[in-house]
């Protein structure tokens, strides 16, 4: 079995719970209250900020011209964020008041977590930390069926096409090979990374139903 298909079999209980949680159920359902929404896109939107300088680090410790190959597209063309400015659009959102809205503290700890990853961990490391976001919006899109809602529609079919298909792939791969070049220390490392990103996953959907905020 391949190392990725091993984190995810562990990781398995984490994804089972993302998927029974009542902020992807109400969306599908188009009962989700469209200020829920709305603060999930501004997260989001911070968050693949985050996503992209992290990749930006990985990128830089690249090994090989195939590596980049690989890594670059990432980089330079998040096929998400044409998604969200459509979405801001039948939302009723702006990038600027998007970007005025606070980064809550789930989004600040996960992001942190991204980029510690990118600067100071192994390549491998980044990549098991990367790798637990495209994975699990790609496995949402497989069990969503079609939304009614005008908003969430947009965004539900944007991952039932599997526009993230290939990214997987290619990250899978990254880490696979990664982890066949590790001893036993690294690769609890990429398996720490990959399991960490998957538990922020979930609390990330947990903060957006609640509209998460700092307490003081």
């Amino acid at each position: 079995m391949a190392f990725s298909d091993t984190l995810c079999a562990e990781a398995r209980p984490i994804w089972e719970a993302i998927h029974r949680h009542p902020f992807l159920r109400e969306l599908v359902a188009g009962t989700l209250p469209l200020e829920k929404f709305r603060f999930f896109l501004a997260q989001d939107w911070h968050y693949l900020d985050a996503f992209a300088r992290t990749v930006g680090l990985l990128v830089g410790r690249a090994r090989s011209t195939s590596d980049l190959e690989r890594l670059g597209p990432g980089l330079t063309k998040p096929v998400e964020k044409p998604l969200h400015r459509k979405l801001f659009d039948l939302a009723g959102l702006t990038e600027g008041a998007v970007a005025a809205v606070p980064v809550a503290p789930t989004t600040r700890a996960y992001t942190n977590h991204l980029l510690v990853a990118g600067a100071l961990g192994s390549p491998g490391e980044a990549v098991a930390a990367l790798l637990p976001c495209p994975w699990t919006y790609d496995e949402i899109g497989r069990r969503l069926p079609p939304v009614s809602h005008p908003v969430y529609a947009e965004w539900a079919a944007f991952y039932r096409e599997g526009f993230l298909r290939e990214s997987v792939a290619a990250w899978r791969g990254l880490l696979d090979e990664a982890a066949a070049e590790a001893g036993p220390f690294e690769r609890e490392r990429l398996r720490e990374a990959f399991l960490t990103s998957s538990r922020y996953e979930y609390a990330f959907w947990e903060m957006a139903y609640r509209m998460e905020g700092w307490p003081v």
